[in-house]
């Protein structure tokens, strides 16, 4: 994303500029001068790494872009990046899978930064009997692609104009915050895919009363789900700190009914 053969000035200047933020802003923000600030990004005073740090806070830097500024201002990278198989990160892989067996009978799945599927529970296999293309469920499974492809859950999406919306506005979100080539890449992808469905100006509303639904016709009946997102809160690892759960909850009694009479 950002090179870190660029110095710690271009960064900053970088991820302000990302975020939107003047030089002054950023330096309320950080409860520095405005003199200080400006001495760092052209390079006429190092900061401490404390400092560094600091200022990456406040613009919202992620991990994995930390260590390349702070590379830049001549210190040792501080956060590590492991696999999920490494020991190290075996409490929160145990952790995960807790979560996701905790929620059946109820959907939950999760995914890395670039909406890969790293795990799921029970009660996701049901809702991808209707996949056309098995390619799509061949590791490494992307779960945006297998949502909005033609050939994967798109046609079984009743309300797809609606949720193909909040699906790709949530990627540019994501993109605007990491400025990750590789989620725009998927953007462009998905964004070519032929929607399908109902068109975009007859997309319901209802929001199961409180939020986007998802609705999901399958065999049983139409599932009417509501997700939330849960990360980990205080990660200093990089893999774990891009590591999110996909939880869905019924948006009605008929769907919690059939739900739980999927996995029974």
């Amino acid at each position: 994303m950002i090179p870190s053969a660029r110095s710690l000035g271009d960064h900053l200047r970088e991820w302000r500029k990302l975020r939107r933020m003047s030089q002054l802003d950023l330096a309320l923000e950080a409860e520095i001068s405005q003199r200080h600030l400006s001495f760092i990004e052209s390079g006429r005073s190092t900061p401490s790494r404390d400092m560094l740090l600091h200022l990456a806070e406040r613009l919202g830097v992620p991990l994995r872009d930390r260590n390349p500024m702070l590379l830049s201002a001549g210190y040792a990278p501080l956060f590590a990046e492991r696999s999920l198989d490494d020991p190290a990160l075996k409490p929160a892989r145990q952790a995960i899978d807790m979560v996701l067996k905790a929620h059946e009978p109820f959907p939950a799945l999760a995914i890395d930064r670039h909406w890969t599927l790293i795990s799921a529970n029970a009660a996701i296999a049901p809702l991808l009997r209707n996949v056309r293309d098995a390619s799509l469920l061949e590791g490494p499974v992307n779960v945006l692609r297998l949502s909005l492809h033609p050939e994967g859950l798109a046609p079984d999406i009743v309300n797809l104009a609606e949720w193909r919306a909040h699906l790709l506005e949530r990627l540019r979100q994501q993109i605007d915050m990491t400025a990750d080539p590789i989620l725009g890449g998927l953007l462009k992808e998905l964004q070519q895919l032929s929607p399908g469905g109902e068109p975009a100006d007859e997309a319901r509303h209802d929001y199961a009363g409180i939020a986007v639904p998802l609705k999901l016709r399958t065999t049983g009946g139409t599932l009417s789900l509501i997700s939330t997102t849960t990360v980990f809160g205080t990660p200093v690892d990089v893999t774990l700190s891009e590591l999110a759960i996909e939880s869905f909850f019924p948006a009605d009694e008929e769907t919690a009914a059939l739900l739980r009479g999927m996995i029974d």
